[in-house]
């Protein structure tokens, strides 16, 4: 499954961490994290084939990341789940995207607007802001008992690079065909730090990107 962990205003000097696996057919074409060269504000991985992305950040500290709800495709839908997150870091306000929400096929968002972290899906009711605490997003909804020994895991786990890596290892898929593509940590404080570890069908890992820059609108 993909995951996505987060601990909100639980640490000191960082308002947001994160740390997440996508977990995607191999097959798809996707960029690595980097800086948009048509949205140079946002930093992220991007897919090659819809356009949108996973999980990315700006430069202001605004961020969003997208899980796809198991059994949720559409075949109808307007749009790929990755505009979500997309829009989001190019302004769109949550309350915006919720009254869209059944456009798409089933989600699970986390966004981030440096005062508050909201979840919203289209396969619960409306989006929820967030209180200050430690959250699990599967491919269900959110916190649900699947991704518990995970959550576990990453709370214990200090706030830096290489440990919150640790901490989504053994919720990584191997498989030559679907599997877990990257893994990604993030950091927000008054300094942004984003990094991406990516793995080929194999397995093998590949070089770890990083980025840190100053974000002034998180505190």
């Amino acid at each position: 499954m993909c995951l996505i962990l987060a601990g909100w205003r639980v640490h000191a000097g960082a308002a947001l961490v994160v740390a997440a696996n996508r977990d995607e057919f191999h097959a798809r074409p996707a960029a690595r994290a980097g800086f948009w060269e048509d949205r140079r504000g946002i930093l992220g991985g991007r897919d090659r084939q819809a356009g949108g992305t996973w999980m990315a950040v700006t430069r202001s500290g605004r961020f969003a990341a997208v899980t796809n709800y198991r059994g949720g495709t559409e075949p109808g839908a307007a749009e790929s789940r990755g505009a979500l997150v997309t829009r989001f870091l190019d302004g769109t306000p949550v309350a915006a995207l919720a009254e869209r929400r059944a456009e798409y096929s089933g989600f699970n968002l986390l966004a981030c607007d440096g005062e508050s972290l909201w979840w919203l899906s289209n396969r619960d009711g409306a989006a929820r802001a967030l209180a200050p605490g430690w959250y699990g997003l599967g491919n269900l909804l959110l916190d649900t008992p699947d991704v518990q020994p995970h959550k576990a895991r990453f709370r214990s786990a200090p706030v830096s690079v290489e440990p919150l890596f640790e901490a989504l290892v053994p919720a990584r898929i191997l498989d030559e065909r679907y599997g877990t593509r990257c893994s990604t940590v993030l950091v927000l404080g008054e300094r942004v730090v984003f990094a991406e570890r990516a793995f080929d069908a194999m397995g093998r890992e590949q070089p770890t990107l990083r980025y840190e820059f100053s974000a002034r609108r998180i505190s």
